[in-house]
């Protein structure tokens, strides 16, 4: 506590200031949590440890109970009531999380009991302080996973299926596949996203770089219709944005002037736009104004004036945007995966690239994605990944089955004869067995499309008879009264005419069933007006395609009529409707709509039949004609249940159709996953057998230069065969479709259940993913806190009956800052006369350290900081050694290599592509489509990588760790040593209290340290492509100034020279380089370990302190104690328990 602070806070507990370094933040701030401690209402403190002058101080008797009120009972629960409290180690379902959780609250009831006493000294609130800061600081870790896949490979289909939602776009718009984006989880139900936009800058160098494309040697605009061009791309990016400016204007503006033609565009480069909205439909449209291009935005039809502002000519903001961050509440993510949608395609903005490369360094998995087509042509890992990739993954030391996982897409794209054939299934059990099935199936339609057909026929066979019958009772009855009228009747259909004349009656039927039919063909090309008709008939139940202005019997007629042609509507043969249904419903209406007519009007169908067989002279009378009325109407009756009957027949065909339709499809699609998952477990050993030989090309490669003479390639480096890629084979498609995440998307075409897409065992592999992270990072934490909680239930509970002559010795010859007593003018109080001074008096104060006869600083800390700084400098110097010894010779080497193979490189690179291509791949400075300098830079990185992966594979601090724990245990030892008799047994349990507190900081200490290393591993070795680029930036600017006639030639000629003559030095530099970058690496993490031992040397004293450190004896402060060291027991119980807890078989560590 800093001088200042005591003056400024009078009423908190006097606590004596002690030097301090800069950095450290003072302790006891208003609002701190040490200012938050009750006063001690006392003229001043009183220390055990010194001899007052005053009368002497009672202690309290250690074997004494402790007698606490009601209200310390009150006090004591409630930092316990911020944890939960367990009894046994059952009770507990770990989880890594929930084990975090659980701690971290324990942390916050640790510190706020140790609020309540009185700490002594100013460096242990200074280290306890810096403990719980870093305790707290401990959350559960993420795990960043780069996805990486060419356009088309499925990203953003794959990206969205895992996340249960379709927030990422989808949409083919450029900007979705070139945007780095990031999608990461939080707990709110809303998704959030930040849109971060291009600098000025980086606008300005992309502009730059377009305007070349989109102009000629001339300075005449480019033909820029063809977006596969550099102008094509060039245009499509720098219309969107500026859309008022036509091509002819273009060439002749700058970039100033082009930046300033928008003022809007302009204010939002450099900025970063927040999205947060309720759900992804919402989400997509936000976004959307972000990432789409105008012409091909969509709007609503029905608000036309909304789509007539669409088509303005606004700018588009999409090649701008340098990178997007989404949040969102998916289950996937909620362990902490973290996945990174990088670019498909090599993207011509040097901003957004950067951006990939440099999470391609952080990533901790990388998650490879191709169509599964690929894989089974052949075109499978090595291929995907390409040489350059390949290297610089074993170098990043993420070539390896934990690092990198491979995704086959598109499962549900199935061919079966192909797979069939490719893979000789013919034979296979279940397929036959399918097969079988659908073959049956088709066998079954094909049979009841005949009674289909057969029912139709009769049925229409009998309408027939029934409009023949129904003609003959309208005679009949026509017939009928006009006898009763006395009236003459010529009958037509029933004439006398003897059995001579029935053919021709017969014929007569037939005609005028012929014009009947003509009649409806008629009817039916005047459909609307028929419609219209039906519609205003109210005297019907049913419609009718004719009507006559005739009696009710001709109602009926038509009503059947209607029906008949209804029920005989050409269908297709598996295009099901509920016709069938209308017209039983059409059949009951008949029935009770003709039930009156019966009675009436309808006539028999036999009464024809009758005046076949009757005498030709018989005589008609009004008693015969009801009898053959009755006859018809009766025969009409009997073929309307037929009609019935053969309608029925035709229903259940249909309907037996329809579900052998269903069962065939079912059938086909259970064939199509069964060809699908034969095919995956096909790829998938594809896959995983190239991975491995692959990584035995990079070792035997390795084996060979570095000893050609010995070199056998059938000796393995390494159990390939153990080695087991994760090979994921999905269909999203089908699995969105299955859970109906898209609507109006169809059924699926493969697979039908969840689980045979594959996706939600991708789901948890990225829990999978992050198990080690949270396990470690859960029990790295319980071990920090058990030993820190450990320390303080040390000193909050004393050493027992120690002299105080015992203790002033070992504080005289081991404390390292100045006792109590030397305070002798009141600097350190802040009422006291030096206070006027203000900062002067508190500078004083800081240099009152004790120091030994040569004025060097004596105590722990002291001694451990110089022991320290050798220990440091040694392991700095063993580190630069170890980089020298494994990669020196190595990069020499590269370096000729490159050197050597550099002119037929560079010459095939020119080669390999179109003209116009290859002059904008001189004006990006050899990076854009492909990457001259990373070719060129291949076989250098060949040479080292094996060597460099297994430098830093390996424990680069482990004698420098042991190095530490020595100089430590060595001074432990000769505090024991010093201690007297009374201390010996105390001296010694806490100096392995203390060596247990050390080793877990050290340990945490080299976990930063190793990161901090890989971290600048990775970016010296990326480091070789953009030296070399800098290193030809001249040759690629000469090359571009060749114009005119022949011009491209020159170019190739003028850069094949540079590099002719540059290649000695651009290579044997770039080694240098490396060489210099690792040494500088090395320097960086001594002073890293400088400061961290710093901090340990201090932490060492403050726990080897207690021997000699008393506490204070005041009534309350020994109420307080006791209090606090209750709490902390109960803490350390629990701690032990959830350690416990981990370790039983049942804990979860992978949900």
């Amino acid at each position: 506590m800093s001088l200042k602070e005591n003056r400024g806070s009078r009423n908190a507990p006097y606590v004596k200031p002690e030097p301090e370094e800069a950095r450290i933040a003072p302790l006891a701030q208003t609002g701190s949590w040490q200012a938050e401690q009750k006063p001690v209402v006392k003229p001043e403190p009183v220390d055990a440890t010194r001899l007052p002058a005053d009368p002497p101080v009672v202690k309290p008797d250690p074997a004494a109970p402790l007698k606490r009120d009601a209200s310390m009972n009150e006090g004591a629960l409630a930092p316990r009531s911020l944890y939960k409290v367990y009894r046994s180690a059952d009770e507990i379902q770990y989880v890594p999380e929930n084990a975090l959780k659980e701690g971290l609250a324990m942390v916050k009831a640790l510190k706020a009991s140790i609020k309540k006493v009185d700490l002594g000294s100013k460096m242990r609130a200074d280290v306890w302080q810096e403990e719980i800061k870093n305790l707290l600081g401990q959350g559960a870790p993420t795990t960043m996973i780069a996805v990486c896949g060419a356009t088309g490979a499925g990203k953003s289909s794959i990206l969205n299926a895992i996340l249960d939602d379709n927030i990422v776009p989808t949409s083919g718009m450029r900007a979705c596949t070139a945007v780095v984006t990031e999608i990461g989880y939080h707990k709110k139900k809303t998704i959030d996203g930040d849109v971060s936009f291009l600098t000025e800058q980086e606008w300005r160098e992309e502009l730059s770089v377009l305007l070349d494309d989109l102009v000629d040697e001339d300075g005449n605009p480019k033909r820029s219709t063809d977006l596969r061009t550099d102008a094509g791309v060039a245009w499509s990016k720098v219309h969107a944005v500026y859309p008022s400016i036509d091509q002819e204007q273009l060439a002749r503006m700058t970039i100033d002037q082009i930046i300033n033609r928008d003022p809007k565009i302009a204010k939002l480069l450099g900025t970063t736009k927040h999205i947060s909205t309720p759900d992804s439909k919402t989400f997509g449209k936000e976004i959307s104004k972000y990432i789409d291009s105008k012409d091909q935005k969509r709007g609503d039809k029905k608000d036309k004036k909304k789509d007539k502002k669409d088509k303005d000519d606004g700018p588009a903001y999409w090649p701008l945007i340098r990178q997007v961050r989404v949040s969102c509440n998916a289950k996937a993510l909620s362990t902490g995966a973290i996945l990174v949608d990088l670019p498909g395609v090599a993207d011509a903005n040097a901003a957004r690239n950067n951006i990939a490369k440099d999470y391609m360094k952080k990533c901790d998995c990388v998650w490879i994605l191709a169509p599964i087509t690929r894989a089974v042509d052949d075109k499978t890992a090595r291929d995907l990944m390409g040489d350059a990739f390949r290297m610089q993954l074993m170098m990043d030391g993420n070539y390896d089955a934990n690092a990198i996982t491979f995704i086959a897409t598109k499962c549900d794209d199935i061919s079966c004869s192909e797979v069939i054939r490719a893979l000789n299934l013919d034979e296979d059990p279940e397929l036959e067995a399918i097969e079988e099935e659908i073959d049956k199936c088709k066998t079954e339609t094909e049979e009841w499309k005949v009674k289909k057909a057969e029912a139709e026929a009769a049925a229409h066979d009998v309408n027939e008879q029934l409009k023949h019958s129904r003609d003959i009772l309208k005679e009949h009855e026509e017939h009928l009264t006009a006898l009763k009228a006395g009236e003459h009747f010529e009958p037509k259909l029933t004439a006398k005419a003897g059995k001579a004349k029935k053919p021709a009656d017969e014929a007569s039927a037939k005609s005028d069933s012929d014009s009947d039919s003509e009649s409806e063909k008629e009817d039916e090309g005047n459909e609307p007006q028929s419609k219209k008709r039906k519609n205003k008939s109210s005297d019907k139940q049913r419609p009718a395609k004719k009507r006559k202005p005739s009696a009710e019997s001709d109602k009926e007629d038509n009503a059947m009529d209607v029906d008949d042609d209804e029920d005989f509507e050409v269908e297709d043969e598996l295009t099901f409707s509920d016709d069938d249904d209308d017209m039983d419903k059409q059949d009951k209406d008949k029935d009770s709509s003709d039930s009156d007519s019966d009675s009436d009007s309808d006539a028999e169908m036999g009464s024809d039949k009758g005046d076949a067989d009757e005498e030709e002279d018989e005589e008609v009378n009004p008693e015969t004609l009801k009898t053959k009325i009755e006859e018809v109407k009766q025969a009409i009756k009997d073929g309307r249940v037929q009609l019935s009957a053969f309608r029925q027949q035709r229903k259940d065909a249909v309907d037996m159709l329809a579900t052998l339709k269903k069962k065939q499809n079912e059938a086909q699609r259970r064939k199509n996953a069964f060809c699908s998952l034969k095919r995956s477990e096909f790829s998938k050993d594809v896959l995983k057998q190239d991975f491995r030989t692959g990584l035995k090309d990079l070792d035997d490669a390795e084996q060979e230069q570095k000893n050609p003479d010995t070199f056998d390639p059938t000796v393995n480096m390494r159990d390939y065969e153990a080695i087991d890629l994760p090979v994921f084979t999905c269909s999203a498609r089908d699995y969105v479709r299955i859970k109906g995440q898209v609507k109006g998307d169809g059924d699926p075409t493969c697979f039908t259940k969840v689980d045979d897409t594959r996706i939600p065992a991708l789901q948890e592999w990225c829990h999978h993913l992050t198990v080690s992270s949270r396990s470690r990072a859960a029990r790295n934490f319980f071990t920090h806190f058990n030993t820190f909680a450990k320390n303080v239930h040390v000193f909050l509970k004393g050493i027992g009956e120690v002299t105080e002559a015992d203790r002033l010795a070992m504080k005289d010859q081991w404390e390292s800052y100045a006792p109590e007593e030397e305070d002798r003018f009141g600097i350190a109080s802040s009422d006291g006369p030096w206070s006027e001074y203000g900062d002067l008096a508190e500078e004083l104060y800081t240099l009152s350290t004790k120091v030994g006869p040569d004025g060097e600083a004596v105590g722990v800390a002291p001694r451990l900081e110089r022991e320290f700084r050798t220990v440091v400098a040694n392991s700095v110097e063993e580190l630069q050694e170890r980089f020298k010894d494994g990669l020196e010779e190595k990069c020499r080497v590269g370096a000729a290599n490159a050197a050597s193979a550099a002119l037929e490189t560079s010459d095939q690179f020119a080669a390999s592509m179109h003209w116009a291509t290859y002059r904008a791949t001189l004006r990006r400075h050899g990076s854009w489509r492909q990457d001259l300098n990373v070719e060129l830079s291949n076989p250098f990185t060949r040479q080292i990588a094996s060597s460099w992966s297994k430098v830093f594979e390996s424990d680069l601090f482990a004698s420098f760790e042991q190095a530490t724990m020595d100089v430590i245990t060595e001074l432990i030892a000769d505090v024991e040593a010093s201690a007297a008799a009374g201390l010996k047994e105390r001296a010694k349990g806490q100096g392995e209290l203390c060596l247990e507190e050390a080793r877990v900081a050290l340990r945490k200490t080299l976990d930063l340290v190793t990161e901090a290393m890989n971290t600048q591993q990775k970016e010296i070795s990326r480091c070789l492509a953009p030296h070399v680029q800098d290193q030809l930036a001249d040759g690629y600017n000469r090359a571009m100034e060749e114009r005119g006639r022949g011009s491209v030639a020159r170019q190739k000629a003028v850069f094949h020279n540079t590099i002719d003559s540059e290649k000695g030095n651009i290579f044997t530099d770039t080694a240098d380089l490396i060489m210099d970058r690792l040494a500088g690496a090395a320097e960086q993490v001594g002073q890293a370990l400088d400061n961290a031992l710093r901090d340990l040397a201090r932490k060492v004293e403050v726990s080897i302190a207690v021997l000699w450190e008393g506490v204070r004896d005041d009534p309350e402060q020994v109420a307080a104690r006791a209090e606090v060291v209750e709490t902390v027991s109960d803490i350390l119980q629990q701690v032990q328990l959830w350690k416990a807890a981990e370790a039983m078989p049942r804990a979860i560590v992978a949900t």
